[in-house]
């Protein structure tokens, strides 16, 4: 319960984080080719912002989107990544790239940490059991045969 309930509330912060991108958005757009701008960073940036509106989407029932969690945890962790193989090139950004690849592998780590758990997977389609298993098992299950033994009536002719 608390487990689900923290992923609720980091789904939420993480959606209206990544929403507030539309305002950087706006501004790289509008100053679009100015010198000093980068429209890498507004292209990045729509993609986190897409991304808030499905994590918000998956608060109703975070175990039916158990794979967009998965990918934003491990989308975060590659963003982290190229973040801090950057700053080894780029020695003047180095203080800023370590700080913001530090920000995106612990929001990464924190999503897969608390990421709901796979089902078990169902041995079959149709779960029959008891007695009515058996009659089910005599007819051949889902194959549609009967086996050899039977009649018409789907009960052994043996004794």
């Amino acid at each position: 319960m608390f487990r689900e309930r923290a992923l609720k509330v980091l789904l939420v912060l993480l959606g209206l984080i990544f929403l507030a991108a539309i305002y950087p958005i706006a501004g790289g757009v509008r100053h679009a080719g100015a010198p000093g701008e980068d429209s890498g960073d507004t292209m990045m940036l729509s993609i986190y912002f897409a991304l808030g509106i499905f994590l918000l989407l998956a608060v109703r029932n975070p175990s039916e989107h158990r794979s967009l969690i998965a990918f934003a945890g491990w989308a975060n962790i590659a963003h982290a990544t190229v973040m801090a193989l950057m700053s080894i090139r780029f020695v003047s950004e180095r203080s800023s790239l370590l700080m913001a690849a530090l920000g995106f592998g612990v929001i990464g780590l924190a999503l897969l940490a608390l990421a709901p758990r796979r089902r078990a997977p169902h041995s079959s389609r149709f779960s029959i059991r008891g007695p009515r298993r058996a009659a089910f098992a005599r007819w051949g299950g889902m194959s549609g045969k009967r086996s050899r033994d039977s009649d018409r009536s789907g009960f052994s002719t043996e004794s």
